[in-house]
C-alpha cells in the first residue's frame, strides 16, 4: 500500500481528449518528464493508485496529454477526471541534488530546521490558495505559518527529509 510520505503532488487530470483514451494533465512540476519512472500515482477514493504511463505530449507549458495503460476508453477517462496526480519521492530522490527543481509539495512531511529558532516542527500542508504560498507546520507546542519562498531556504536535504531555513528575525 502506498503511503502520503511516498509521493507528492504534481497535479491533477482535468478532462479527456478525444476517445481513445487520452486526458489533459495540468501539471505543477515535470518531474515526469525528467526521471525516469513508468508511472504515476493517482488518488482513488483515499487510496493511491498506480497508473503506468502508455504515452505523453506537451500540450502547453502547464498541460500534457497522457494516456495510460488499460485506460483506452472515453468512459474509463472520464471516471479518472479530476484526480490529484502524485510522483513516487524514490525515483525523484535518485536523481542528484543539483539536478532537482522541487516544487512545494514535494516538502510535505519534511521537518524543517530554522539557522536560528532550530527545529521547529513537520511540513502538515502547502496553502497555496492565495498569491503567497505557505508551508503549514506542526509541532508538539503550536502550529506555525511559513512563507514558502526559495529567499528563505538555506538547504534541502531530501534524503533526510530535513529543509533548512534563514527566517527573518521576528518570523517565529
Amino acid at each position: 500500500m502506498i503511503k502520503d510520505s511516498e509521493v507528492f503532488k504534481i497535479g491533477k487530470l482535468i478532462k479527456p481528449h478525444g476517445i481513445k483514451g487520452e486526458i489533459s494533465f495540468a501539471f505543477e512540476n515535470d518531474i515526469f518528464d525528467r526521471v525516469d519512472c513508468p508511472y504515476l500515482i493517482c488518488r482513488i477514493d483515499g487510496i493511491f493508485v498506480p497508473f503506468f504511463v502508455d504515452e505523453y505530449r506537451f500540450k502547453g507549458s502547464e498541460t500534457a496529454l497522457i494516456t495510460f495503460e488499460g485506460v483506452d476508453s472515453e468512459e474509463k477517462v472520464m471516471q479518472m477526471s479530476g484526480l490529484e496526480v502524485f510522483f513516487p519521492r524514490k525515483y525523484f530522490e535518485e536523481e542528484s541534488d543539483d539536478d532537482i527543481d522541487y516544487s512545494w509539495n514535494f516538502f510535505i512531511g519534511f521537518s524543517v530546521v530554522d539557522k536560528v529558532a532550530g527545529n521547529l516542527g513537520t511540513i502538515e500542508e502547502i496553502d497555496d490558495k492565495t498569491i503567497n504560498t505557505l508551508f503549514l507546520v506542526k509541532n508538539d507546542d503550536e502550529d506555525l505559518i511559513i512563507p514558502a519562498t526559495e529567499d528563505f531556504v538555506e538547504k534541502i536535504d531530501a534524503k533526510k527529509r530535513i529543509l533548512y531555513l534563514n527566517l527573518p528575525e521576528g518570523l517565529v
